[in-house]
């Protein structure tokens, strides 16, 4: 049987100099014994997996409501898929990726119901009490709100999965700490992949985006012309080919040009890339310039479609009458976030119940709290 020495052994006889190394791990903010025979980022990987935050990601919102259709992904099918993006990556780079799919599992946790437009709803709600943030709720969620022992609050991650959950707001974290990790840089990366790829192929399921709409986009066109896809009207088959091949596209330019930034800025350990002004995980080029137009393509047609409206619309209703009623009733939160009013404000409470919330619970106390006539119309 393998303990945590050998497999900390292996990862330092195979992996690159500049990957983040368990035995080399900043520790936790908790001192505590690791496994016997898990490496401290398997450990954390673990206790991400096994936290009610996770699982709740099942019935949250992507783009299309949760309730839309079983085939569209939701916020955890994304996770898995950015999952699947950053570890093969990782693997190819010689990074860790057992923190590189750590981060991943983590990164979304902090999402709302209701998708991007129920986190406008919270930070408008919260303007005077701090902002909401999914990334800072995720952050909330693993160091105070899962509280899986007693001993102390949050899961004690590492402070390198902590960090890497910082890829956005590196203000407070010191000069020396400019760049999360190549690991945390590759699941960021990885994230914005899968979204790109998954959801050009929901808008072609759902028939909000048309063949025809998408060979308007520089992307799309050079994509068929790869697989040789000609005509304005796909087959099912010929969609999930486009689906599966887009993937391979960019996950193949992601690690030649993340290979060649490496090597290029002659980084040899892992410390040293979080100092460098540059992120090294990248894209060419003329892939980042098809992708800057894909975002822009998807925002005006697909997030912006005026059904997907009809839910912002739907969500953005449901979150600010419960947000109202709980602040003019706090009775009605359950006894643990009750408790915590005494310790913090009602407002950040309140926050916090609904961040947690999924699509189809919040839709359901809205509806028992709500009059008839008030109700919220299902799109």
């Amino acid at each position: 049987m393998l303990s945590r020495a050998d497999l900390e052994s292996r990862e330092a006889q195979t992996l690159a100099p500049y990957a983040t190394l368990s035995q080399h791990s900043r520790g936790r903010e908790y001192p505590e014994a690791e496994s016997a025979t898990r490496t401290a980022f398997q450990k954390d990987r673990d206790r991400v997996l096994h936290t009610t935050a996770f699982r709740r990601l099942e019935a949250k919102t992507q783009v299309f409501l949760n309730a839309s259709g079983d085939h569209y992904r939701t916020r955890l099918t994304h996770t898995l898929e950015v999952q699947q993006v950053a570890r093969s990556v990782a693997l190819n780079l010689g990074l860790n990726e057992t923190l590189a799919e750590t981060v991943a599992l983590a990164h979304d946790l902090g999402h709302p119901p209701f998708g991007h437009a129920g986190e406008r709803v919270l930070n408008g709600l919260m303007a005077e009490h701090g902002g909401f943030d999914h990334n800072s709720q995720a952050r909330r969620i693993v160091s105070v709100l899962e509280q899986p022992k007693a001993e102390y609050p949050g899961l004690n991650l590492t402070l390198d999965t902590l960090d890497g959950l910082n890829k956005h707001d590196r203000a407070g974290l010191g000069q020396h700490l400019k760049r999360p990790s190549l690991e945390a840089q590759l699941v960021d990366a990885a994230d914005a992949l899968a979204y790109t790829a998954h959801d050009l192929d929901d808008g072609l399921r759902s028939g909000l985006l048309s063949h025809a709409q998408l060979l308007e986009l520089p992307l799309w066109v050079e994509l068929s012309s790869r697989i040789g896809i000609t005509g304005a009207v796909l087959s099912e088959g010929q969609r999930r080919t486009l689906h599966r091949e887009l993937l391979g596209w960019l996950i193949g330019d992601l690690t030649a040009a993340s290979d060649a930034a490496i090597a290029e800025s002659g980084v040899s350990s892992a410390a040293a890339v979080q100092t460098l002004p540059a992120r090294l995980i990248t894209y060419s080029p003329h892939l980042r310039a098809l992708l800057r137009d894909t975002g822009v393509f998807l925002k005006e047609n697909l997030y912006r479609h005026w059904r997907v409206e009809m839910q912002v619309e739907q969500g953005s209703r449901v979150l600010t009458t419960l947000f109202h009623a709980l602040m003019q009733r706090p009775s009605m939160l359950p006894p643990q976030f009750r408790e915590r009013t005494e310790a913090e404000e009602l407002a950040r409470v309140v926050c916090d119940y609904l961040a947690g919330m999924t699509d189809r619970y919040a839709l359901d106390m809205h509806a028992s709290i709500a009059p008839p006539a008030q109700h919220a119309p299902h799109f």
